[in-house]
């Protein structure tokens, strides 16, 4: 009896290792977890085997951001569209990106129509400048998960490096509207900024308005900071810009424009 207890407690703790490997901002597929039926007769000879398997253990160690050590464990996994999709996770996250379009890509031949590794390649495509490739990635996991809130966040982030402003902030603001902390979740791949400063001036200004909308009145301030230190408005522009009309009278906001507006 002792034993079972044992073996149910760290078998408990697995799952719940791999239930927190797999939260619902990373777009890696949960794993399957097996359930005992509760007409089979039990064996009380044979203990239940209290080893995690090596896709287990792999999603346990990304938790920790132990990429290296995850992905020694996935090699030792059967290879499937799960497996394949959390190898390219840990390799985009180490910056090796030949090997995270690799894995991408073999995940994707099993498994073509997997939203989690389309949005997870159009992130790569976007770290490699692929722009175009990446937004067609968008946009096709768009069309299976219209209701993806990271997927519409990577789009703009997306369209606003190729300076298609506009639509770049309706896609924000189709985000925002899904999941109003969309901005502060960052673990999982996600669109980066471009080197461009005028693109990164861009980008911060949207964000701005992203979480002044949100209600992220300091975080607001902050993008708006670099907005301006990169050259992409003004405080005149701001002023008139009623999305920031929330900001008014915030002493940090004031001081802001104050010390932009000082020859």
């Amino acid at each position: 009896m002792c034993c079972l207890m044992q073996s149910r407690c760290l078998s408990a703790f697995v799952v719940l290792a791999v239930l927190s490997a797999v939260s619902t901002s990373v777009l890696a597929q949960p794993t399957a977890s097996t359930v005992a039926d509760a007409s089979t007769p039990q064996q009380p000879t044979v203990a239940p085997s209290a080893q995690p398997s090596p896709e287990d253990l792999g999603n346990a160690l990304m938790t920790h951001q132990r990429y290296q050590a995850a992905l020694e464990a996935y090699k030792k996994a059967p290879p499937n569209e799960r497996v394949w999709n959390m190898m390219g996770i840990a390799y985009q996250m180490m910056f090796n990106q030949q090997d995270a379009m690799r894995c991408y890509q073999a995940s994707l031949k099993l498994a073509p129509r997997n939203v989690h590794v389309i949005n997870n390649l159009g992130t790569l495509y976007d770290s490699l400048k692929q722009f175009r490739a990446a937004e067609r990635m968008y946009g096709k996991a768009l069309k299976l998960e219209p209701h993806s809130a990271l997927i519409y966040k990577n789009l703009g982030t997306n369209l606003l490096a190729q300076h298609k402003y506009k639509k770049g902030w309706e896609a924000y603001k189709t985000a925002l509207s899904i999941d109003p902390l969309v901005f502060e979740r960052n673990d999982s791949p996600h669109a980066q900024n471009t080197t461009s400063s005028l693109d990164r001036g861009a980008m911060n200004f949207y964000m701005a308005k992203s979480c002044a909308r949100a209600g992220h009145n300091d975080q607001a301030i902050d993008y708006l900071r670099m907005a301006l230190n990169e050259g992409f408005t003004t405080p005149k522009k701001i002023v008139a810009d009623n999305e920031f009309a929330s900001l008014r009278g915030i002493p940090a906001f004031e001081q802001l424009l104050a010390a932009q507006s000082t020859p």
